[in-house]
């Protein structure tokens, strides 16, 4: 917003200018005094026998404690963002207000507002809109890294098909990494209504200030990532070091920043799980109505929305109904199992939404064009990945239609060599091909051909305590091997090979993290990304590390890749 030359802005701009000053000048002192290995005395350090280490450590809008165990430090709900609640809801993030003394960073505060179930999303948390929270863990001193020595910093956005997820799952405690010398921060923002809806009243109430619209979770992401640029140098970290990486949905955010002018600068390095890279969750979708918008935009989706509380119109007064609605009213039961049901198709956008400033277009074409950050990526699958298959599909000749009648008995050979596999098992890797392995392979062959270092992997193992009931790796399954945290799988029942399997993972992300080449990690050596080649590394349903060149279903990709590149199976995907 433009400032108005009256008296009374001018003192606030000067109260403004006074605070922000003493706030960088805090920052600085603080800053000196944790890289000259002083504690900052302010409400307490160390802990568990770290006494040397301080656990408090000043921020841009206050200082924050947190917590040593076994040599880690970790610091729970750092707020970066003002709560997104009130006249704050579908707005960007704005700053958080600072605070005196000492903020206790102990314990995770909110995840995002989203239906509880435990079964599906252990979430360690209520949900709450009030969500905008970031968690660090840290090496201490006593653990091996230097006061003198910026560590790298790795920031983790979790899936959940934009509707579900939070960072207190256990899954992604980040120990592991801390204790491979990495700083790990995992930060939330908003799913489902909260952070991708458009509506025509909030485009209207926008229309003067240029405010972007729509992705508002994305915008959460930025915002967090431009907290760890100004705040992780306090926390031993390099604000100059910094690997974006996410899984599923977080996969498919990493995409869009890395396409998004936006978010241009705020990281080096990227690794994307399962994360598609053709197109977004549901393709085509824009914020207001053109000639490239496939099915409902957002605005139209949002106004379906708020016709079923009896908000018409797009003035000031439908807005203040929408943000007046409580949040289980915006929820509207919307989760993964309600997702695609007619009800929450009308009037959920499924995410990333095409607007023009943040997310430009859908990254096959920003990644053809070659508009997006030239950083090294590490990408992969999972050998069971998702996919969607196509219904009424009863045979095999059926399934194989899509490639066209003269390249049936390729598809044949390709996708049932044996002649034995079932139709739904052709049609499930068909359909996954489509959505998973293809799409990592189209990415890599973008960044490798411009230059950008690119690593690709195919995650096949199972732990032992499934192997008999699961038939291979399905989404996310390589989440817990990522961040070495198995037991909150798999409890009790993990054995050796399984935690050298994540030891090993856990390895490769983190020296991908130092130095953009994971073979760095001193295991199974993994050739960079030859188009030539089309080589990537494999963790195997045995346990081991295998270089295969090519990819074990290079055929199968190689009939996919026509289609995908005409938007042939968009419909497929994304029915």
């Amino acid at each position: 917003m433009k400032s108005t030359n009256t008296p009374r802005n001018h003192v606030l701009e000067k109260f403004r200018f006074y605070v922000v000053l003493t706030q960088t000048r805090l920052k600085r002192l603080s800053t000196l005094l944790v890289s000259s290995g002083v504690a900052v005395m302010l409400g307490g350090c160390g802990d568990s026998g770290s006494s040397t280490t301080p656990t408090t450590t000043m921020t841009d809008a206050g200082a924050v404690q947190g917590a040593t165990t076994n040599g880690v430090i970790a610091y729970k709900g750092i707020p970066f963002a003002a709560p997104p609640v009130g006249n704050l809801r579908w707005q960007p993030p704005q700053p958080v207000a600072a605070w005196n003394g000492v903020l206790q960073a102990t314990s995770f505060v909110h995840d995002c507002m989203q239906p509880v179930d435990p079964a599906a999303t252990p979430l360690a948390t209520t949900p709450s809109e009030d969500c905008l929270y970031l968690n660090i863990w840290r090496p201490t001193s006593s653990s091996g890294s230097s006061s003198n020595t910026k560590l790298p910093v790795m920031v983790w956005i979790y899936g959940g098909g934009y509707v579900v997820g939070g960072t207190s799952m256990p899954e992604y405690d980040g120990t592991q990494f801390a204790k491979q010398g990495v700083i790990l921060v995992t930060l939330n923002y908003r799913v489902g209504r909260f952070g991708f809806f458009g509506h025509p009243a909030l485009t209207a109430a926008a229309a003067q200030s240029g405010q972007v619209l729509g992705n508002y979770g994305y915008m959460d992401q930025i915002a967090a990532l431009k907290w760890v640029q100004r705040n992780i140098a306090n926390f031993g970290g390099d604000p100059g070091n910094v690997t974006l990486f996410g899984e599923s949905a977080g996969g498919e955010s990493i995409h869009n920043l890395l396409t998004s002018p936006l978010a241009a600068g705020l990281f080096q390095k990227a690794i994307n799980e399962s994360g598609n890279g053709r197109v977004n969750q549901y393709y085509g979708r824009s914020l207001t109505r053109n000639s490239k918008t496939f099915g409902a935009s957002a605005e139209e989706q949002g106004t379906v929305f708020a016709q079923q509380f009896g908000i018409n119109g797009a003035d000031t007064n439908a807005l203040q109904a929408l943000r007046a609605l409580s949040a289980d009213q915006v929820v509207d039961g919307l989760d993964i199992t309600t997702l695609n049901t007619p009800q929450n198709v009308a009037t959920f956008s499924g995410g990333a939404i095409v607007d023009g400033k943040l997310v430009l277009d859908e990254p096959e074409n920003l990644y053809n064009s070659g508009q997006f950050a030239k950083v090294p990526l590490l990408l992969g699958v999972n050998n069971a990945d998702l996919g969607f298959s196509t219904p009424g599909i009863t045979t095999k000749d059926q399934a194989y239609a899509i490639f066209g009648a003269q390249n049936v008995a390729a598809a044949s050979s390709a996708f049932d060599p044996t002649g034995t596999a079932t139709v739904a098992a052709v049609e499930s890797q068909i359909s996954r091909v489509i959505t998973m392995d293809e799409p990592a392979r189209f990415v890599a062959r973008n960044f490798t051909s411009r230059g950008a270092p690119t690593y690709l992997y195919r995650f096949s193992y199972v732990a032992q305590s499934v192997q008999n009931t699961v038939s291979g790796a399905v989404h996310a399954a390589e989440v817990p091997y990522v961040f070495d945290t198995l037991a909150s799988q798999y409890g009790n029942a993990v054995t050796s090979q399984d935690e050298q399997v994540a030891q090993r993972m856990n390895a490769y992300w983190a020296a991908f993290a130092k130095t953009g080449n994971p073979s760095d990690a001193g295991v199974t050596n993994w050739p960079v990304y030859s188009i030539a080649l089309d080589n990537q590394i494999e963790f195997t349903a045995a346990g081991t590390m295998q270089v295969d060149q090519p990819n074990p279903v290079k055929a199968q990709i190689d009939l996919v890749q026509p289609l995908n590149d005409a938007n042939l199976t968009v419909n497929r995907q994304y029915q």
